[in-house]
């Protein structure tokens, strides 16, 4: 095929789609915390979600790393694309495509991500877990905090993946070569938090942002380092309240296209983000304030929605921690997949700011 056949399809994917594709690197790791806590372990079958196409994702279930499991659950990720070693962290370069005529490269689809088993007024949540769910209730139940005049940060960005990085242009292909981690936080998942805190600062909000890079020189353990960044934070600072782990995820399909999830508002394209957020209905875990949690992201998804028609994919309810038992108002974002560019990112970012300032000042 040709480059100039290799176009960016736009297409608008309902539940049956989103279960094709939805997990990759960032996701699939990230439900695998179910797999054990305590040391009882639990099986999740992929993502957990019903299998209404069969197509299957690489490195859907990825392996687990009994290491990592000690203060939250979380397991070693594996990239889509490849199984990336404790020190396998080559940086990735920003040239021209010169060099490159002959390499060979794989196709990118644009997908707009939107109905999925629950939904309530303006958005749609993928609920993985068999509770029943009162997402009116959710909605309108006061948050545990209120906002405040201060100078102190009331918001915490911390990225658990730092390397995780986007793609320079917006090509509609990629190359073989593409590999989403970046140590220059220029280019990685920590410019899209710097975008989150500038639009904070800019509402009057202070914000704290952690840069620390919590999975190198490993992904080994990355969980844990950033939970203690998380708790010296909380300790320096009683006046956070939000706690966000800003990600991107990835989404391949066996034959390695590349799906990113984009909407368009007033002309600009962005990066869909998709909120998720755990429970311990079960008492696996240490977690007794995952419904201020949810409700958190209820009012999120419906705000962004409100503001930014399209901006979010279903908001994700799953087994899982992820370090959100750390405070009562703590989610894992994941900020588009590494096929959507940087811009598209830090677009989505200041979006993303303005919503937390939003729900924020209402509480």
């Amino acid at each position: 095929m040709k480059v100039s056949e290799k176009i960016c399809k736009i297409t608008i994917i309902g539940a049956a789609g989103i279960m094709t594709v939805f997990g990759g690197v960032c996701t699939a790791e990230k439900i695998d915390s179910v797999f054990q806590w305590q040391g009882t372990q639990f099986i999740a079958a992929g993502l957990e979600m019903p299998q209404e196409k069969t197509t299957s994702l690489t490195s859907a279930v990825p392996e687990k790393n009994d290491s990592e499991t000690s203060a939250t659950g979380a397991s070693q990720k594996t990239d889509s694309e490849k199984f990336v070693s404790d020190t396998d962290y080559a940086v990735k370069t920003h040239d021209s495509d010169t060099d490159r005529i002959f390499e060979k490269t794989y196709l990118v689809t644009e997908s707009l991500y939107r109905e999925s088993n629950m939904s309530c007024e303006n958005f749609f949540v993928k609920n993985a877990t068999d509770l029943t769910i009162d997402l009116p209730g959710f909605l309108n139940a006061d948050l545990p905090f209120e906002y405040e005049e201060t100078t102190e940060p009331q918001v915490l960005i911390v990225h658990t993946h730092a390397t995780e990085s986007y793609m320079d242009e917006d090509l509609g292909y990629y190359y073989e070569s593409f590999y989403p981690r970046d140590t220059d936080d220029n280019y990685n998942v920590i410019r899209v938090g710097d975008a989150i805190a500038e639009k904070l600062e800019a509402s009057g909000i202070a914000a704290a942002h952690c840069t620390e890079h919590h999975d190198e020189p490993s992904y080994l353990g990355a969980y844990d380092n950033s939970a203690q960044s998380i708790m010296n934070y909380m300790a320096e600072y009683p006046s956070i309240k939000i706690v966000l782990d800003i990600h991107r995820d990835s989404i391949t399909t066996d034959d390695n296209e590349k799906i990113k999830p984009t909407f368009v508002y007033n002309g600009k394209k962005a990066a869909q983000i998709m909120i998720m957020c755990g429970n311990d209905n079960y008492g696996y875990y240490d977690f007794p304030n995952w419904e201020e949690n949810m409700g958190l992201a209820v009012k999120l998804q419906s705000a962004a929605e409100t503001k930014y028609p399209g901006m979010t994919r279903p908001l994700y309810f799953g087994n899982f921690m992820y370090n959100m038992n750390l405070a009562p108002g703590s989610l894992l974002i994941e900020v588009g997949t590494d096929a959507n560019t940087l811009d598209e990112a830090v677009n989505s970012g200041e979006m993303l700011g303005d919503v937390i300032a939003t729900v924020l000042k209402q509480s």
